[in-house]
């Protein structure tokens, strides 16, 4: 079955960086476009970045400019570098792959920006 399983979270002080990583399986990964989405408490799931299967990749208007979505075909993986991270990027943040218009996240990863 599909899996994703994210790792990299922790505290980090504002300024610093993480990097999140997100191992798929259950699916041919190389034909996916990969996301990272973020939720805070009380509020509702939002995307983050996401990236084609091509490569290609977009940001969240507050990820721009400090946030790196990448892939790696060859280890099913995602990754999101996150640097010069504030206080308001503490969320859970979760890996998500929509497969035949069903979407599958991964258990997420708890970000903490905090001095």
């Amino acid at each position: 079955q599909v899996q994703l399983v994210e790792s990299g979270g922790g505290l980090a002080q504002p300024g610093g960086s993480l990097r999140l990583s997100c191992v798929g399986s259950g699916f041919d990964f190389s034909t996916k476009g990969m996301s990272w989405y973020r939720q805070k408490p009380g509020n509702e799931r939002v995307p983050v970045a996401g990236t084609t299967i091509g490569g290609a990749s977009n940001y969240a208007e507050f990820a721009k400019g400090r946030f790196d979505i990448s892939r790696d075909n060859a280890k099913n993986t995602v990754y999101l570098q996150m640097n010069n991270l504030k206080p308001e990027d503490t969320a859970v943040y979760y890996c998500n792959v929509l497969i035949r218009g069903r979407d599958y996240w991964g258990q997420g990863t708890q970000v903490t920006v905090s001095s």
